[in-house]
């Protein structure tokens, strides 16, 4: 054997062999651990989630139910004390370069675990292999690194070691909660990387995700690209994967303006959708109106109030508080608008006692928002009520 072990390769081939082992690695993560699993947003066929389940134990070491139990556990607790890895909590620094001993951290707490993992693999091989002798298939990808590369093997080995902790551990949850752009605006800090999926398997699409979770789609925008996603869809055509859910794909159906149950389910389930479309509709153009004295002073201000109008009160800080009461001290007009979007979070947010009371709740809001004479928001209280679900699997 050469130094170059059994296959004898040059080092450009061992790059890019460390770089497909790698791939492989994140899709196992974001397919099988992330969406099939954690979400339950696709079904696997039973030969391509054990392929995943040996492949992550030979090259991370993870236990399914740990993984999942801790990923469940961030998205109940995202951004407080209990999240076991924000950065708005812990910094950003920590967690890119602790990432891996906040997520073993996280896993050592039993009773979270048990909590926030079930329904994960809990077979034989499971219980006797795979959690049982967790860092094992660790010293056997090093035996096989070695014995196939020879020296570039330890090299390859250590990346592939270090790939999960720095890209998913550190990257996606540390800059995936402090830096990029939103889509949508949940209750937490998640942000889009990039909008090209494929280093990390799709996981840039970070805010996507947290908007829906249990899609198995990241991808919102037609420019996005979710590499996870097409996989997904290249194992649905080989009957491989079974998709059980993706985000809505909410449109406006023309001439339609009775508010009826059916519009009431495609607004509530497309909520991250409306709320987008009232900062593109209503915020923006009337912060425009209001606020702006010239072409280079609206850039800046309209681009920092739409920040602070579309943020959910519970993520303001004092300050950012402050700064918000001052913008709408400034106008009538865009403290009204502001008010509305308050309200419409309000409907979503209270425990009615019927759908009905719940679609007479819709009605009024809209009824008022048109009469307010403010036409952005006229028109939108006008394409709401045209609001409609469309299929999305085929995208």
């Amino acid at each position: 054997m050469t130094p170059y072990g059994l296959l004898d390769v040059d080092i450009l081939s061992a790059v890019l062999i460390t770089l497909g082992m790698t791939h492989i690695t994140i899709v196992a993560v974001t397919v099988y651990l992330h969406r099939a699993q954690a979400h339950r947003a696709l079904d696997l066929h039973p030969a391509v989630s054990h392929f995943f389940r040996f492949w992550l134990w030979l090259t991370t070491g993870m236990v399914t139910k740990e993984w999942v139990g801790v990923h469940r556990r961030h998205h109940a607790k995202c951004e407080t004390a209990e999240d076991p890895h924000s950065p708005q909590i812990l910094g950003l620094r920590k967690v890119l370069g602790e990432g891996a001993e906040l997520y073993a951290q996280a896993a050592s707490n039993r009773a979270a675990v048990e909590r926030y993992g079930q329904g994960t693999p809990d077979d034989w091989i499971e219980r006797r292999l795979y959690s049982r002798f967790s860092w094992q298939g660790l010293a056997l990808m090093l035996i096989l690194d070695v014995v196939l590369f020879g020296v570039y093997g330890v090299v390859m080995w250590a990346v592939q070691m270090l790939w999960i902790p720095i890209f998913a551990a550190g990257v996606i949850n540390g800059v995936g909660h402090y830096f990029g752009y939103r889509n949508f605006e949940p209750a937490d800090a998640s942000t889009n990387i990039v909008p090209w999926g494929i280093l990390i398997g799709g996981e840039e699409l970070h805010n996507n995700h947290h908007a829906f979770p249990s899609s198995a789609r990241l991808s919102s925008k037609r420019w996005e690209f979710d590499i996870g996603w097409m996989y997904i869809r290249i194992l649905k055509a080989l009957r491989l994967a079974k998709v059980r859910r993706v985000a809505p794909n909410p449109q406006v159906v023309p001439g339609k303006s009775q508010l009826d149950l059916e519009t009431l389910r495609a607004v509530i389930t497309s909520r991250m959708h409306v709320f987008a479309r009232y900062g593109k509709e209503v915020m923006g153009p009337v912060s425009r109106e209001e606020l702006c004295r010239d072409a280079e002073h609206c850039r800046r201000l309209v681009r920092r109030a739409r920040r602070l109008l579309l943020t959910e009160g519970q993520r303001l800080d004092a300050s950012a508080r402050s700064s918000l009461e001052q913008i709408l001290a400034k106008s009538q007009t865009l403290a009204t608008v502001y008010q509305f979007r308050e309200r419409l979070q309000e409907i979503w947010d209270r425990k009615a006692p019927s759908q009905e009371a719940l679609l007479n709740a819709l009605q009024e809001w809209c009824q008022q928002a048109e009469a307010t004479g403010i036409h952005a928001l006229e028109r939108f209280s006008k394409n709401l009520r045209g609001f409609a679900l469309t299929p999305t699997l085929a995208r």
